[in-house]
């Protein structure tokens, strides 16, 4: 049984390390799911808040769809647009201070359904109306497994989406109009994902969370194959020189870890040591500057807290110069956003 909230994580606390290294966080949510059973039902701006100000310097985040505050009526395609609107309003609210010398949401990434083709172009537009100065492109997640024990969240769920022809045809749409794509699938999809990337070169793509690796369900005690795998999938798709990768998303359950079940929260030392191995091969394969560590908040925070995780991420970098750190924490973020610093 989870333990988890903020009751919890307080019984781990450590000073910060390097709390003056800038950091451009490229991956959190908000959301209000109220009626939903989740160990963060909301997860709002004062809750950022308190996270990105627990002692790291973080500059800037960027807003990942999460599918909340979808428009109630109005042509389907549309519904996603309401999100956008009222994450710009929370930015809004961020960039008057008043919450922080950080600016939460800097860029902020939507959804449009690809499948749609070239008719995704109208959802685009009303999304870059809706946020013109930090809509910066959209999540389209095709995370698909056969197991029926794995969790599917993706929002349009088929096999093999990113091989369809309306599906690269939206992509297409998409890199025209300057607009990036975040990949969120599953670490045998990674084949498809490096096809897809070399079949629409010209568009940016960054892929979330490491590869979605899984090591729990039909992939538990396997991680010889499954490790294989994965590094085999991140090898082709980091051969790619369109596509990104984000350095989280490991405090999910899914990827194999008890800390979300513990009865006090690891610490970053250990954290470090048990991230490293995976962050490493993903760094090795990409380069810093194609890397950035992410907070995947509060999803992540299920696990351990932002200031316990950004630590270890500071500690598992040590070992890279200043400016492949910087990369990592700030500046490739901040380019692949078009963030302002």
């Amino acid at each position: 049984m989870p333990f988890g909230g903020n009751d919890w994580l307080a019984l781990t606390t450590e000073p910060t390390v390097e709390p003056e290294m800038p950091i451009c966080d490229p991956h959190h949510h908000f959301w209000d799911f109220r009626t939903a059973r989740l160990p963060y039902q909301r997860y709002l701006l004062h809750e950022l808040a308190a996270d990105t100000h627990s002692g790291h310097n973080v500059r800037s985040t960027v807003f990942i769809e999460a599918r909340a505050m979808y428009r109630a009526d109005g042509p389907e395609e549309m519904r996603p647009v309401g999100e956008v609107e009222f994450v710009q309003g929370l930015a809004a609210a961020s960039a008057s201070g008043l919450y922080g010398p950080g600016r939460a949401a800097a860029a902020i990434v939507g959804h449009a359904n690809l499948n749609l083709g070239a008719r995704v172009a109208p959802v685009l537009d009303a999304l870059r109306a809706a946020s013109p100065n930090r809509f910066r492109g959209i999540r389209h997640s095709v995370t698909w497994d056969p197991h029926p024990e794995v969790e599917n969240t993706a929002a349009h769920n088929r096999q093999g989406q990113l091989a369809g022809e309306e599906f690269r045809a939206g992509a297409r749409v998409l890199a025209r109009m300057g607009l990036s794509l975040e990949a969120w699938l599953f670490f045998p999809q990674l084949p498809e994902l490096a096809a897809f990337a070399k079949a629409v070169p010209d568009l940016s793509i960054i892929l979330n969370h490491i590869g979605g690796l899984l090591r729990t369900g039909p992939y538990a005690n396997r991680d010889h194959e499954v490790l294989a795998a994965w590094r085999s999938g991140i090898a082709a798709v980091a051969a790619c020189p369109n596509v990104y990768v984000k350095l989280g998303g490991i405090g999910m359950p899914r990827t194999g870890f008890d800390w979300h079940a513990r009865t006090a929260p690891i610490g970053s030392e250990d954290l470090a040591a048990s991230m490293a191995p995976f962050m490493t091969y993903c760094i090795e394969q990409f380069g810093p500057g194609r890397c950035m560590f992410e907070s995947n908040f509060p999803v992540d925070k299920v696990s351990y807290s932002y200031n316990v995780m950004y630590n270890a991420f500071k500690r598992l970098s040590k070992g890279h110069s200043a400016a492949e750190r910087a990369a990592m924490f700030h500046d490739t973020a901040a380019r692949v956003y078009r963030i302002e610093v």
